[in-house]
């Protein structure tokens, strides 16, 4: 809720009322999804009641002030062991699967975990598909309103000290630089670390990682006095520990996350050192049973009573080793053929004695890759397994490597509006020791380069929201980010860039100098992938480059059967000739596309005609117009898609099954302190049916239908928010006053930006009146 609200609310608070909230009664999320399914599409609405009763909406899942669906984990055995589907949030589900990427994580013989461990977990990322962009200034707003209820009331911060806690969340992290990872092609797994108990990672994290192939675990953790309570408690017995798995499975089932990261790190009786690798075995056979490809870890923390057996889960990270240890597990056959599953863990904060760390975390490669040549010469055989993807290795005979807080490049600066910059500065160091994982998904292949954050929203070129905002579920296939040096002291960059942008927060920024002496065009490359292409494939390129240089696109094929074993010569360029104008195809796509508006893009369709082939690179080639002389350059690359042309004759799918149902009303002030107006505020839970694979997000609107005085007209379609699921929470929503009639409309917005006919949308009148005094 607003901070304008809240000296309303302590009045009533100080009264012993609830608060001025309304909500239908319903006892469970069960109810309320039957109730909102019972809503016929030809029906003649939904009729709302304006009631001012406490809301029954749980505290745990949707936010107290504003009802924002918020992420959170479990921190007791009594909310894991009762836990429960009916009780779930289902705005905390993936909305994203498993992209297939090349090599797939069961073959890659070194691989690469990141453990995220940022400043706590639960932040900017706690708001589940935010149904609107908080800016800076908002937040600002609402500590100036903390302040002016303090001043007119006695003490209420003090006495609420949750909102208190509320804003310095909201603060801490700023809207237009918050903490993002975008380097995917580099792991294989992603943990989501808090230290909670369950840590069940937000919603926008797996979407974000499932898009580029990358596995997401949560994390199970008992620390402390308090954790050797709990390790007691349910290790004590077979029937025990089952319940405990059991419930864990259920939870990365229902969530569609892919398995668990087990920290235990406290003292263990030897009962619960005998039962803990029976748990792991039962917890890594339930998860590989319920969703094939799962993984359970096992971070080797134990700090008393001794450590366990790897041989019970998929693979074990540890950070406490050294040189001479990995020595000696060369030769230790309890980790014989398991090469890939032992993980070598680096703290990015460097504390303690470890090796590496912070910009010199690339220092655990280089001891990995010494023991590699150790184990060679002891003709050993060292196996290594784990999470996350692999390094470049040159041998088959290297650990796997862990890498946990990376957040240290957003976390230790000050400056957060250089953490693009840290970041990939930080990534660069390690790209030589990683491999670079390939996106395999077949055609469409689309990016705008969004990495999920911005300074503002832009849709086809237009700058729809002028303010920062955050949200991964946004964030689009990563190409890769890099600087190198070219001949003649002329250099290349590729960075995203949040400036200007074709569709969400950021661009793709291709910047450099091409020296004198460069005659020839150079190739900046921009994807590694592993796409299988259709006979006739549509190429489409926006982008805005500068004066002086001609950019032209090339494209690297093979044959599609080579793709496992490919040799230098195995790759063919392929060079692009744009469709002419008038062209039919071209046309086409212009007509599904509609107006584009490019305001300075330019948009460039390609048809590449192609038999059994898969797209191997994506590079642009740049070349200098002119006489030769030292030449700055950018191009700025708003988006490239890659059509089966079969596919732009489908027609489009139809929204279905629109309801609306969890309805909260507020009363509150308006947008100052001491505005003498007041709105009704709605908030409202919207679910509808539609192929999820087909959509890049849902444009939600609203407009007032009719009213008590006939003589208005209607409105227009006003955007409310954009979802990206079939799930959509409306908050603080301020409408006309009861007697009024409303219309919510869905639109799709398909991955190609094809328009979806207004008679696909899905509609629902929505009315409401006073109650009966």
């Amino acid at each position: 809720m607003d901070a304008d609200k809240l000296p309303l609310r302590r009045k009533r608070q100080a009264e012993g009322d609830e608060g001025d909230v309304a909500v239908k009664e319903r006892s469970s999320e069960g109810s309320r999804l039957e109730s909102c399914l019972d809503q016929p599409e030809d029906s003649d609405g939904v009729h709302e009641v304006v009631k001012y009763t406490p809301s029954t909406l749980p505290a745990k899942h949707y936010d107290a002030d504003t009802t924002e669906p918020i992420s959170c984990g479990l921190e007791t055995m009594d909310e894991l062991l009762s836990w429960k589907r009916s009780e779930a949030n289902p705005f905390n589900v993936a909305a994203v699967s498993l992209a297939r990427r090349e090599p797939p994580l069961a073959s890659s013989p070194r691989r690469t975990l990141v453990s995220h461990d940022m400043m706590g977990g639960y932040l900017d990322d706690r708001v589940l598909y935010p149904s609107r962009q908080q800016s800076t200034t908002e937040v600002q707003h609402r500590s100036s309103l903390l302040v002016y209820s303090k001043a007119v009331g006695s003490g209420w911060g003090q006495d609420h000290p949750e909102i208190s806690l509320k804003l310095k969340r909201k603060l801490g992290t700023d809207a237009e630089a918050p903490y993002a990872f975008y380097h995917w092609q580099y792991i294989d797994i992603f943990n989501y670390f808090t230290h909670k108990m369950v840590t069940i990672p937000p919603a926008m994290w797996t979407n974000a990682a499932h898009k580029h192939g990358v596995v997401v675990i949560g994390t199970f953790i008992t620390e402390w006095s308090d954790g050797a309570v709990k390790c007691e408690a349910f290790l004590k017995d077979e029937e025990s520990y089952r319940a405990v798995a059991d419930k864990l499975v259920q939870i990365s089932h229902y969530y569609g996350f892919d398995g668990w990261l087990v920290n235990i790190e406290n003292t263990l009786s030897e009962v619960a050192v005998k039962n803990t690798p029976l748990f792991l075995r039962y917890l890594t056979d339930q998860m590989h049973e319920r969703m094939p490809g799962s993984l359970v870890l096992w971070y080797d923390s134990v700090i008393e009573k001794g450590c366990f057996s790897m041989l019970a889960t998929d693979s074990s990270p540890t950070t406490t080793w050294t040189e001479q240890n990995l020595e000696w597990m060369a030769g230790y056959s309890g980790v014989e053929g398991r090469k890939a599953d032992v993980y070598i863990g680096v703290d990015v904060f460097a504390r303690g004695k470890v090796v590496g760390g912070m910009f010199e975390t690339n220092k655990v490669h280089a001891v990995n890759d010494r023991v590699c040549l150790f184990m060679k010469k002891r003709r050993t055989s060292l196996t290594v397994r784990t999470l996350h993807r692999h390094w470049r290795s040159f041998a088959s005979t290297t650990y796997s490597t862990a890498i946990f807080a990376p957040g240290w490049v957003y976390e230790a600066h000050d400056d957060k509006t250089e953490f693009r910059k840290n970041q990939d500065k930080f990534w660069a160091l390690l790209s030589d020791h990683l491999y670079v994982h390939r996106p395999a998904s077949p055609l469409p292949f689309i990016s705008s380069f969004c990495q999920g954050f911005g300074k503002a929203f832009y849709w086809r070129g237009q700058r729809e929201e002028k303010r920062g905002w955050f949200n991964l579920s946004t964030q689009e296939i990563q190409p890769l980010y890099y600087h190198t040096e070219l001949e003649g002291q002329g250099w290349l960059r590729s960075r995203g860039c949040p400036e200007d942008a074709w569709n969400g927060g950021c661009s793709l920024l291709l910047e450099g100098l091409i020296p004198a002496t460069h005659t020839s065009p150079f190739c900046a490359k921009v994807f590694s992938l592993n796409v299988p292409l259709a006979s006739k494939t549509l190429v489409a390129l926006i982008y805005k480059p500068s004066a002086g240089i001609t950019i032209s696109l090339e494209l690297k094929t093979t044959d599609a059967s080579l793709c496992t074993h490919l040799n230098a010569e195995d790759v063919k360029l392929c060079l692009l000739r744009s469709l002419a104008e008038g062209d039919q195809l071209a046309s086409h796509f212009s007509q599904l596309c509609g107006n584009l508006n490019p305001d300075g893009w330019i948009v460039r369709c390609s048809q590449l005609e192609l038999s059994g082939c898969a797209l191997r690179e994506v590079c642009f080639s740049i070349q200098r117009d002119g006489v030769p002389q030292d030449t700055p350059f950018t191009c700025r690359v708003g988006e490239i898609m890659l059509l089966d042309v079969a596919s732009m004759q489908v027609p489009p799918e139809k929204v279905k099954g629109l309801c609306i149902y969890d309805v909260v009303w507020l009363h509150g002030a308006g947008t100052s302190p001491d505005s003498p107006s007041t709105h009704l505020h709605l908030n409202a839970t919207l679910r509808w049916d539609y192929p999820p694979e087909l959509v890049r997000h849902f444009r939600v609107y609203w407009r007032r239908l009719r009213g008590p005085v006939p003589q208005v007209p209607e409105g227009h379609l006003t955007l409310v928010g954009r979802a990206y699921s079939n799930l959509f929470r409306i908050t603080e929503l301020a409408v006309p006053e009861p007697g009024n009639v409303l219309e919510l409309v869905v639109e799709p917005v398909t991955r190609e930006g094809f328009l979806v006919p207004e008679s696909h949308w899905g509609r629902r009148r929505f009315s409401y009146k006073e109650e009966a005094q």
